[in-house]
């Protein structure tokens, strides 16, 4: 990923950070010599050594996981908030328009878990993403129903090569731009509210 120092990110419990609110990647790896694309959701193990790793699981009818050998890398996205930037809203002229955006870019070489592995994953999933309704369904199936499912599907595991993450915004323009990118963000659209919220954290002016 092309990552101006100005908007370069390292620190990793910032990265995870994104990535567990944003836990919705894409994982791109060769199959069959083309690039081959999943959309899935991912949790990060942070204490896994030496530098964390992804779990998630996938489709056993989706071809992909049959080329995960344990000795190709593989590319995992994930994107945070973004949205389009008018120069309208800079102090500064003349500017052009722009795309302000968060992303971390994960590498690593994915391989299958164990049988045994399988249903451990699925509950931590299930716990993970019920944890904010007001009553969580739990993983509490009838077993032979359960068994049917878990068949359906492989769990995959990615450990951390490398990350790296880029957080464009706005921190190349003037203080007097960005105040004037917030305000205009915070009354748009949702996606321009989520990245005025994401600025104010990680940028402010």
């Amino acid at each position: 990923m092309y990552i101006p120092p100005a908007f370069a990110v390292t620190d990793h419990d910032t990265l995870f950070d994104l990535i567990e609110q944003n836990s919705f990647g894409l994982l791109v790896s060769q199959r069959n010599g083309e690039p081959f694309a999943t959309h899935l959701p991912l949790l990060v193990d942070r204490c896994s050594a030496p530098s964390g790793k992804l779990i998630g699981h996938m489709a056993r009818a989706n071809p992909h996981w049959q080329s995960f050998d344990g000795m190709h890398e593989g590319l995992i996205i994930f994107s945070g908030p973004h949205a389009y930037i008018s120069p309208s809203w800079y102090a500064t002229s003349p500017a052009v328009p722009t795309w302000n955006y968060a992303a971390v870019h994960v590498y690593g070489t994915p391989r299958l878990l164990e049988a045994d592995q399988l249903s451990g994953l699925l509950a931590r999933l299930v716990s993970h993403y019920e944890a904010g309704n007001e009553r969580p369904w739990q993983y509490d199936l009838p077993e032979d129903y359960r068994q049917r499912m878990e068949r359906a599907v492989v769990g995959v595991e990615v450990p951390i090569t490398r990350i790296e993450g880029k957080f464009k915004l706005g921190q190349n323009r003037t203080v007097e731009d960005r105040r004037g990118m917030l305000t205009r963000l915070k009354v748009g659209h949702a996606d321009g509210q989520a990245l005025a919220a994401f600025m104010e954290a990680y940028a402010r002016p």
